[in-house]
């Protein structure tokens, strides 16, 4: 920060100083992993969803601010409180996906995965004042305890991952098709039939996963109650510039990366496409050429996912993903992109297990590559520059 300086315009961010609670130095150490949307979750930790003006807020689900604030009780501020909980998440859910992958991996692509993620070039926001680390540690937990027969926890945890951002309420389809097609741990397989029938019979214990979507209900309760519309979470989107366009992220997020390349080349002055974005129209269509590579891969790795991966880890990161893509930003259609494809740790799976294949040298160029461009996003995301 204080050779790079804060980008233009960094102090209309956060008008009310939530970022910035502690003295000069202090701000300095700490400020740079609260940025951007870490200003709503710290609004939020400190006054919760408290009027009808404050649908904007309802985008961010509770459990992240409800702990930032109960742990940063114990230091006496809700930015030390969250990075304690993002720090302490990331921790758990990298031992706990090094199990999961070491079961359906192996050792050594385990270890390669949790490198994976841990280096990944948008991993910063797992410790930023960002929700990451903790949906991460939940979701890898939820499909652990699937694969591993825990029926009762893999609901309840799921259920906390609902609660935590709204692509959670998606793990109930990995979470279902590991009960009825496996693999698990806890019973033997049905051999024998077509393909499509499950392997598994169908017990009581199935009612434990009905514990997933009620984390969205409480949540929608809530809101209701609060604000007086039940369902501001999904209208609070298109205050954001978010607008249901089945898959169009991928052509629309197309069309702005070959735009901005345009751009660049031919260095136009004024923004070609997506202008509305605000700011320097180079910066902005080199955003979108970083957001186009970050689609390339999330869809190459998807692909591998799917032929590579049990159907339950490549369904889930599918229709993640999918979702995604289905909500493109007015101004910018892949905006946020990385910090998705981020916790989709099937990705990081498949990656592992294609590099495994090509031997150590393979992963170990791929992680230093990573490492290199996590850096760079980190210093670029530390000086308030917009990067995902």
């Amino acid at each position: 920060m204080l050779w790079l300086g804060q980008a233009p315009g960094a102090e209309t961010f956060d008008p009310t100083g939530v970022t910035r609670p502690f003295s000069r130095f202090a701000d300095l150490l700490l400020a740079p992993a609260a940025r951007w949307d870490a200003v709503w979750y710290l609004s939020i930790a400190d006054d919760g969803y408290s009027s009808a003006a404050d649908h904007a807020k309802a985008a961010f689900y509770p459990l992240y601010p409800l702990l930032a604030k109960v742990v940063g009780w114990l230091f006496g501020s809700a930015l030390l409180g969250g990075l304690v909980v993002s720090l302490a998440c990331f921790f758990g859910a990298l031992v706990l996906l090094h199990k999961l992958a070491r079961i359906e991996l192996g050792e050594r692509d385990a270890r390669t995965t949790i490198l994976l993620v841990a280096f990944f070039p948008s991993a910063f926001f797992f410790s930023a004042v960002y929700a990451e680390s903790l949906f991460l540690l939940l979701s890898v937990g939820t499909l652990l305890a699937a694969r591993q027969g825990r029926w009762a926890a893999a609901g309840a945890v799921g259920a906390l991952a609902a609660l935590t951002r709204n692509s959670g309420v998606i793990l109930l389809l990995p979470v279902l098709l590991l009960f009825l097609y496996g693999p698990r741990a806890d019973r033997e397989a049905a051999g024998g039939g077509p393909w499509w029938k499950p392997r598994y019979a169908i017990t009581p214990q199935i009612l434990w996963l009905a514990l997933i979507p009620l984390g969205l209900v409480a949540f929608l309760v809530y809101i209701g109650i609060v604000l007086g519309d039940p369902f501001a979470p999904f209208s609070a989107q298109e205050l954001w510039g978010r607008h249901l366009v089945p898959l169009g992220g991928i052509w629309d997020g197309a069309r702005a990366a070959w735009l901005g390349l345009r751009q660049i080349v031919h260095g136009e002055s004024t923004p070609v496409y997506f202008g509305e974005a605000g700011g320097d129209p180079f910066s902005v269509a080199g955003q979108n050429l970083m957001l186009f590579g970050f689609l390339v891969f999330a869809l190459v790795a998807l692909v591998g996912a799917l032929r590579r991966l049990p159907l339950a880890y490549g369904a889930y990161a599918l229709v993640a993903l999918v979702t995604t893509l289905s909500y493109p930003v007015d101004a910018q259609p892949l905006m946020s992109l990385p910090r998705f494809v981020l916790v989709l740790f099937p990705l990081q799976m498949w990656l592992a297990r294609w590099l495994g294949e090509r031997g150590d040298r393979g992963s170990e160029r791929a992680i230093a590559i990573s490492a290199v461009l996590l850096g760079l996003m980190t210093a670029q995301f530390a000086r308030w520059g917009f990067v995902a």
